[in-house]
């Protein structure tokens, strides 16, 4: 019996060494571009998530169990998204926040959906993602961020309003994110009977804009939509400005991060681009606020979103009272849960319902909402 009981202790120790006292955790994956060109926004998931986690922790909890985050890095490539989300499968984590961008969501999500993982996209935009969910029938895959065909739906008539008469040029990056988005606005756009001068894709990653710039000044154009980041965006500006060629730039959600003025300089000012309403100012963000005041960050750009992400997912785990990635699911769609953002509730696909958009634009380093 003594033999026996040692034993016993022994593969005790063993699992205990190998996770097994961590069981009692709720392991949350943050998987996003924590290297490379859109670094800034994955240390914007980071931070969302590991604060909400402490929040999550210090209320007690999920059903009597810690939050517990681990960050993965995809670069925001494709490929590399693929590597990340089987090995959180192989690791045993059920539920993700990311990814952040779509190229890497739209792939990564068909592991999820295989593994019953469930994976929450606090900034993927592009339809496909949750479309190709429910054709297939994968519950586990959401998004709690608004799409791009209700992004381009919002600004189309807008900038027939403002530019329509307007020479108006449309740019992408050829990603799943940038060329998704400029295909929205341009078909709301023709739909409109507004039709562009000039369509066309650009090689993203490069350092000299300069030859499509002379394009867009060739063809006279005064009004530009770019859908890709910021860092190309940037480029573009400060290259038009050496040539002292002036036009009104217009992009999607990816410029809300402060290295978009970093690389544009003065050119950034007066550009515009849409992003729901900032979570800053709302009543339900100021104990968020508060913590990331005192570790000295400034919740911009997709932090909120990837705050919510994890309050979200908690809250489903609460509401289902089970940690079933499945059951969880089902939960949240049928179902309201609290953020930092307000109430959330979403929609069969698994999208966020009824989400809202600002104009907002860069004036000084720094943007906030337009007033006209």
């Amino acid at each position: 019996m003594k033999r026996s009981y040692v034993c016993h202790l022994s593969i005790l120790a063993l699992l205990a060494g190998s996770g097994f006292a961590r069981a009692q955790d709720i392991t949350i994956a943050v998987a996003g571009p924590m290297t490379g060109a859109v670094a800034t926004i994955g240390e914007q998931l980071k931070h969302g998530a590991e604060l909400a986690a402490q929040a999550i922790n210090k209320s007690g909890g999920v059903n009597g169990k810690n939050v517990k985050v681990v960050i993965y890095d995809d670069a925001c490539d494709p490929k590399q998204a693929v590597a990340i989300a089987n090995r959180i499968i192989a690791e045993g984590i059920k539920f993700v926040d990311g990814h952040a961008c779509s190229g890497s969501s739209i792939p990564a999500s068909e592991v999820y959906a295989e593994a019953d993982v469930l994976m929450m996209s606090p900034a993927s935009s592009n339809p496909a993602m949750t479309d190709k969910a429910a054709e297939q029938g994968w519950s586990t895959i959401m998004r709690l961020y608004g799409r791009d065909d209700a992004q381009g739906k919002f600004i189309g008539p807008w900038i027939k309003q403002n530019y329509g008469t307007k020479k108006i040029g449309i740019l992408h990056d050829k990603s799943a994110y940038g060329k998704g988005l400029a295909d929205v606005v341009r078909a709301s756009l023709n739909g409109a009977g507004v039709k562009e001068v000039l369509y066309e894709g650009i090689n993203p990653g490069e350092k000299d804009y300069k030859a499509v710039v002379n394009r867009l000044k060739s063809q006279g154009v005064e009004f530009l939509y770019f859908g890709g980041y910021h860092t190309e965006a940037g480029l573009m500006m400060r290259q038009a400005a050496d040539q002292n060629f002036k036009f009104q730039l217009m992009m999607g959600d990816s410029i809300a991060t402060p290295e978009f003025g970093a690389v544009a300089g003065p050119a950034a000012d007066g550009t515009l681009f849409t992003f729901p309403p900032d979570g800053r100012d709302s009543d339900t963000a100021k104990g968020a606020l508060e913590q990331f005041r005192e570790i000295g960050f400034v919740p911009e750009g997709f932090t909120l979103f990837s705050y919510a992400t994890v309050q979200a997912i908690a809250g489903g785990i609460g509401k289902a009272g089970s940690a079933d990635p499945k059951a969880v699911a089902k939960t949240l769609r049928s179902t309201t849960v609290d953020t930092v953002l307000g109430p959330v509730t979403f929609d069969e696909k698994g999208d966020i319902k009824d989400p809202k958009y600002n104009i907002n634009v860069w004036k000084g380093g720094s943007y906030s909402k337009l007033t006209q």
